[in-house]
């Protein structure tokens, strides 16, 4: 039976039949570049789902916008309910990567807040690929940067099985070098706890499913799955597989090589600096690190462990970092990289490089870190794009070097609902506020949605509050909210919750609105990279899911970007009516279900999930835990760190409302 199966009621239409068998068979033809040119609306995942289950292989789908991301990992979770599906993003909700501006003499210490429940996802996505090849991955750009040795972590597991003769003892140590922490008050992701003969262990991977190993002696005599907040007791498992706590887990001897090698090299630079005169620097990094190397030999890690990643996975200099992609290749078999809204994903992708390196070495002249801090970085284009042994470019807008790289280029033009291209009105920019009022509200009275797109921020901020002011529902999406936020609010005006969102570059690609009929352009004929003929064609397919579908652009003059856009939309709205007429097509808007859209842990906000597992917690172990985080509270406050404090209060004033 293949392992791939593709569950939809849906059924390829229009171009999607050709273009499957094209990118299909251009990939069994083992051609490395093939694109997918499909225009909104006209099912370019579902084409993307057919031929991975087509080719029967597993696959790595990334692109450069976590809502996307987002709504991707949803739609291929319905596609494919009895594969592994996962989802890999930034586990941060807030990161401020560490800088020097020598100018200013200023060193901007690394800051960061990290999403558990992100940070769980991208463990269970590495963990399934130690042992299934029926994996496909969502990924945002996040999959391009270092990541721990596969080989050390596919090292890194326990295997338990029952009537294993397993000392206890030896066992809770291997657990500690795997990554997990003892903890017999508070029972939390990555936590040991002992309880009379039972071993119980919380995988770093899992979401409510923890393991208990009870044992007789030296033998595990049974092994539980358990839920971790209320105890209750789950399947028994003849035997288990416990992976590392983190992707930067080293063993012990490793650790020892790694700790070795970083003194070599400070060695060698502060030679650098001596012989250079650079007193200030040589005692700078002279302190950093040996306090560095202190924490190493200490806990196994310290602030910035990943600037020593090239010590710890034994790469040279310039070495190409280990990232998702080698996690794929640990499956012996090929693999496809889809990378979508590819226009716009592959230039990041190929940014991405340099403005990491600039920055370190900035640092690195300057005595904060080592040179080997230049090693850990993310891919360089040319890494990425010849590393894996099959790509698929999927954009309505492909770039020119999508076009020339690829051996087929699929075409996908005709949308299977009948769908038209939206309609296009020219309106002045003298009246351009008062012209989107009245059309908004012919657009709200049908029950319709509205998104609208600025050039700056507080061109947005006012319009918000003016629309605001005049009885209308609106939103502001800018680019200071998280993703998860920012995934409530697309939900939020697909239930209704406003009428009207409005954004600068936050609204182009990929993100499906059925609801929205009325997309309007501010500023359309300011040429850039906002007001391209690329970026004007992907911002106008946002009211193309809806039978109504209008776009008003206001400006002063039609600019050459405009006049490319609208024949192109144009042409296609002519070659849609002929095969609308030639197969007696009706048009009707898209319908996608709410809950087929944006959420993770079962389409439930983060913040609720976490009250959720509080709520289940008996309430000794809440009282426990608001002990705990009082003690980190007041170490915090006396540390004169008042916002960590400050933090930690407002959670125990959340736990005690329970």
């Amino acid at each position: 039976m293949p392992k791939f199966q593709l569950n939809s009621e849906y059924k390829a239409a229009g171009d999607q039949p050709q273009a499957i068998e094209q990118l299909a068979n251009s990939i069994k033809n083992k051609n490395r570049y093939q694109t997918l040119l499909g225009v909104t609306g006209s099912g370019k995942t579902f084409t993307m789902a057919s031929v991975i289950e087509r080719l029967q292989t597993p696959a790595l789908i990334m692109t450069h916008n976590k809502t996307l991301a987002a709504q991707l990992f949803h739609e291929f979770k319905g596609f494919f309910p009895k594969n592994r599906v996962e989802y890999f993003i930034s586990y941060y909700d807030y990161y401020q990567p560490e800088a020097y501006i020598p100018r200013q003499d200023l060193f901007i210490e690394k800051d960061s807040a990290i999403n558990d429940e992100l940070e769980r996802l991208r463990l269970s996505t590495t963990a399934s690929l130690m042992h299934s090849d029926d994996v496909i991955v969502i990924a945002s750009v996040s999959a391009n940067y270092g990541l721990g040795s596969p080989e050390e972590y596919r090292e890194m597991i326990s295997r338990v099985k029952t009537g294993d003769e397993l000392p206890r003892r030896e066992w809770l140590l291997r657990l500690v070098d795997m990554g997990y922490k003892r903890n017999d008050n508070f029972f939390e992701r990555g936590n040991i706890r002992v309880t009379g003969e039972a071993v119980e262990v919380f995988p770093t991977y899992t979401d409510n499913e923890a393991v208990r190993v009870e044992f007789f002696g030296d033998e595990a005599e049974r092994i539980l799955l358990f839920h971790p907040y209320t105890g209750e007791i789950g399947e028994k498992r003849d035997q288990i597989v416990i992976y590392a706590a983190t992707n930067f887990v080293v063993r012990a001897d490793r650790l020892a090589k790694a700790i070795a090698s970083i003194e070599s090299e400070l060695e060698t630079r502060l030679c650098e600096f001596e012989k250079a005169g650079k007193i200030v620097e040589y005692q700078r990094l002279k302190q950093r690190v040996e306090f560095d190397l202190e924490m190493l030999r200490a806990t196994g890690s310290c602030k910035g462990v990943e600037n020593y990643s090239r010590h710890f996975t034994l790469k040279k200099p310039g070495e190409t970092p280990y990232t998702m992609m080698d996690y794929f290749e640990g499956l012996n078999k090929p693999y496809l990289v889809i990378v979508d809204e590819s226009h716009v994903s592959l230039p990041q992708f190929r940014g991405m490089f340099a403005g990491d390196r600039s920055r370190k070495e900035v640092l690195v002249e300057y005595g904060f870190r080592l040179p080997s801090a230049l090693d850990n970085r993310p891919l360089m284009f040319d890494e990425f794009i010849n590393k894996a042994p099959h790509y698929l470019f999927v954009s309505a807008t492909p770039a020119e070097w999508e076009i020339s790289h690829s051996r087929v280029v699929a075409e996908q033009v005709v949308r299977p609902t009948g769908l038209l291209d939206p309609t296009i009105e020219l309106h002045s920019s003298e009246n351009q506020v008062a012209i989107l009022y009245d059309e908004a509200k012919k657009a709200i009275s049908r029950g319709d949605r509205v998104l609208v797109t600025t050039l700056t921020k507080k061109m947005a901020e006012e319009l918000q509050k003016h629309y605001v002011e005049l009885g209308l529902r609106v939103r502001y999406l800018h680019s200071d909210i998280d993703a998860i936020e920012r995934n409530e609010i697309i939900r939020g005006l697909r239930g209704g919750a406003f009428d009207i969102l409005i954004g600068i570059n936050l609204l182009r690609e990929g993100l499906d609105l059925p609801e929205v009929s009325l997309v309007a352009i501010f500023d359309a004929d300011k040429e850039g990279f906002l007001r391209s003929e690329t970026a004007l064609i992907q911002t106008m397919g946002r009211a193309a899911r809806n039978l109504n579908g209008k776009v008003l652009m206001f400006c002063r003059k039609e600019s050459e970007a405009m006049k490319a856009a609208i024949a192109t939309t144009k042409a296609r709205r002519e070659k849609q009516t002929a095969f609308n007429a030639a197969h007696n097509i009706t048009p009707q808007s898209v319908s996608r279900k709410m809950d087929e859209t944006l959420h993770l842990d079962d389409y439930k906000d983060i913040v609720e999930v976490k009250r959720e597992k509080l709520m289940k917690m008996p309430a000794a172990e809440r009282q426990k835990l608001v002990a705990e985080l009082s003690k980190k509270m007041q170490l915090a406050a006396k540390s004169l760190e008042f916002e960590e404090a400050a933090r930690l209060r407002d959670e125990i004033a959340k736990i005690r409302a329970l």
